[in-house]
């Protein structure tokens, strides 16, 4: 979907898709508090009656690709996330093993958020 205006609202933990201004979709997601840095995507959300145009794959495409000029690895913990990048591995690298644990622990600190 190349008319989406995707924004990275990092205060809020939104990486957001607008179509038109529009909110038509959004990765919650949270960067790691621990060392070495990575962004932690925990859910991908396309907004009832744009499903299925591609939105959910654009949002984590780009989410990929703003970590990647930022120099961190994504942890893919949002199911729909993980499956993307399974099938992408050329543009979504593995998060290395003592990262995913750390996204893992800070996570399940705070439930409640997500």
């Amino acid at each position: 979907m190349a008319d989406l205006d995707i924004r990275d609202n990092r205060p809020q933990g939104r990486f957001e898709a607008y179509d038109d201004g529009e909110a038509v979709g959004v990765i919650d997601y949270f960067p790691l508090a621990a060392t070495p840095a990575a962004l932690v995507a925990v859910h991908t959300v396309v907004e009832k009656g744009h499903e299925g145009k591609g939105i959910a794959g654009t949002l984590v495409r780009e989410f990929y690709a703003m970590a990647a000029r930022e120099g961190v690895p994504v942890v893919p913990l949002c199911p729909y996330a993980a499956a993307w990048a399974g099938r992408h591995p050329d543009e979504a690298p593995e998060a290395p093993a003592e990262t995913v644990r750390a996204a893992k622990e800070q996570l399940e600190a705070s439930p409640r958020r997500w």
